[in-house]
């Protein structure tokens, strides 16, 4: 029998082995799908840690420890919140061995966490080590597209050389001269048809919308962009007009038609000839930007506004006044498409190097384009740590195996009793081929062991392969299967923060109102008069 303290960290400990149990068969190019139903009913179909954990509702304070770390990878990385997930379960479980050898709970925590902690800034420390190769030129498609092949490989097993090439078409395209890479100017149009083959690249921002008037093309487009409905100006107080006969009626409507018509003529006097507003477009106003040939587009977002402003190089204008040179903004050609039976308007840069860039993908449901989706994150996120980092560590569990392996031995020359938590330290970085392994349906022990004798013979740079048959390994480096050095040393570290946080913890005090009688509640109405 435990007491209290000791029960609640087993709890603890339970909860988040629970969790990271889940994800862990959705690791690797083989992992296995989950179907998310979350609180709004909408189905997920994916292995994508990152959104299992989004739409999960975990109740655990302990459990939730272990999603704030994964979800710190997500912002921090991009990509390998699995790994934080899988690693931090494993060190946990392990610690739980450790904590029933006997000494009282308090004590052997304090001797794992310490353990922890010292295994932790040396794996740190040997990562350096393990870097195979960095990347050399970030503006060759062809180098980029076989970087991200690892990080699209585990999310669309299949598909990873199609979607790494468009990616890194999109992401070399809006790669600036001072080496900055924002994440935000690659975007995502799905339109459901065709298969994954179907999709491409554009340079330049696509909207699933029709157009407002007769004019569905315009090459060389100056774009006069208005945050405001296209419609007259209405005043600010309510005014009452006495009409006494048709004549009358006849002039004050010419009157709001001159006016009209006038500030359109100014608009397409300015030089402009795409309009795109914010707003609702009135039919009188309509009907003048079809008399002047002027080409209306009607975006409702006001953050699809804002990208297209940046891409365009527009000012966004507050009201319907015609645009000066610096305000408009200006492209090779709007014209309205049709992908599928989706009508698209396009905003199209011949040139390579715009400012923003949309991969459209095409699919036969809309989870399989969520899901293709998510894997086009992760490769521009990818894309984005190298601009940070270059350099690269082998993948397939390489890393994983010669950290373990080194760890070890350093346990072997540290006396006290945190050798045998810097041991189990060593010991959780198995459970990253071992789960590979086990998803690909291979022997997970024949596999470890397989790695580990050709580690010792100094192969550093040899995993598991996940395309035989048997238990076989092969050379990372020659496969091309790459982790980034920057995601794999921020999955460490915040696994083994997360789980040393909750190793920490050994009570749960929730702040819950006390039980007893309700007080009565205050009788409705009391103040009106009863005889009423």
């Amino acid at each position: 029998h435990y007491s209290g303290l000791e029960e609640a960290v087993y709890r603890n400990i339970q909860a988040c082995k629970e969790l990271a149990q889940t994800t862990r068969t959705a690791y690797g190019p083989n992992g296995m799908n989950k179907m998310v139903i979350n609180h709004l009913e909408k189905l997920f179909v994916t292995n994508d840690a990152a959104t299992i954990l989004r739409e999960l509702e975990v109740q655990h304070p302990a459990a939730k420890m272990l999603v704030m770390a994964s979800h710190m990878q997500e912002q921090e990385v991009g990509d390998g919140t699995n790994f934080v997930l899988v690693f931090a379960g494993v060190l946990l479980e392990l610690a739980e061995d450790l904590l029933r050898m006997g000494l009282s709970v308090s004590e052997a925590s304090y001797i794992v966490i310490e353990g922890y902690e010292k295994a932790c800034k040396k794996a740190l420390e040997i990562l350096p080590d393990l870097v195979c190769c960095s990347a050399k030129n970030l503006r060759d498609t062809e180098e980029v597209a076989s970087l991200l092949h690892t990080s699209v490989m585990s999310k669309q097993y299949g598909s990873e050389h199609f979607l790494a090439k468009l990616i890194a078409q999109a992401c070399v395209s809006i790669l600036t001269d001072s080496g900055h890479f924002n994440v935000d100017n690659i975007r995502v149009c799905k339109i459901v048809g065709a298969g994954v083959s179907a999709s491409s690249v554009l340079h330049g921002m696509v909207f699933k919308k029709e157009t407002e008037g007769d004019v569905t093309s315009v090459k060389d487009a100056k774009i006069a962009v208005y945050s405001c409905p296209f419609d007259g100006m209405i005043t600010e107080t309510k005014g009452t007009v006495l009409i006494k006969n048709a004549e009358e009626l006849m002039n004050f409507s010419k009157g709001e038609e001159n006016l009209m018509d006038l500030q359109v003529k100014a608009i397409a006097d300015s030089g402009a000839n795409v309009v795109v507003t914010g707003g609702k477009v009135a039919d009188m106003a309509l009907h003048y930007a079809n008399k002047y040939n002027l080409m209306l587009v009607r975006l409702n977002s006001k953050w699809d506004l804002r990208r297209l402003c940046k891409t365009v190089g527009a000012t966004a204008l507050p009201r319907l006044t015609p645009p000066t040179l610096e305000e408009m903004g200006h492209c090779d050609s709007v014209y309205l498409s049709e992908v599928g039976d989706t009508q698209v308007v396009v905003f199209k840069h011949e040139k390579e190097d715009g400012a923003i860039s949309t991969i459209l993908i095409r699919g036969s449901t809309d989870n399989l384009m969520d899901d293709i989706e998510r894997a086009v994150d992760d490769g521009v996120n990818t894309f984005k740590v190298l601009t940070r980092d270059k350099r690269l560590v082998p993948g397939g569990g390489a890393t994983e195996i010669e950290l373990a392996k080194q760890i070890t031995s350093y346990g072997e020359t540290c006396p006290g009793l945190d050798q045998y938590a810097i041991k189990k330290f060593a010991e959780a970085f198995e459970a990253i081929p071992r789960a590979l392994a086990e998803n690909s349906g291979v022997k997970a022990n024949e596999v470890i062991s397989k790695l580990y004798a050709v580690h010792q013979e100094g192969n550093k740079n040899v995993g598991f392969d996940i395309e035989a048959e048997a238990a076989a390994v092969k050379d990372m480096l020659e496969a091309g299967v790459l982790d980034t050095y920057l995601g794999k040393s921020w999955g460490i570290k915040l696994a083994t923060n997360a789980a040393v946080t909750v190793l920490r913890v050994d009570q749960i005090i929730m702040a819950k109102p006390s039980g007893g009688p309700k007080p009565p509640s205050g009788k409705k109405d009391w103040d009106e008069d009863q005889n009423e």
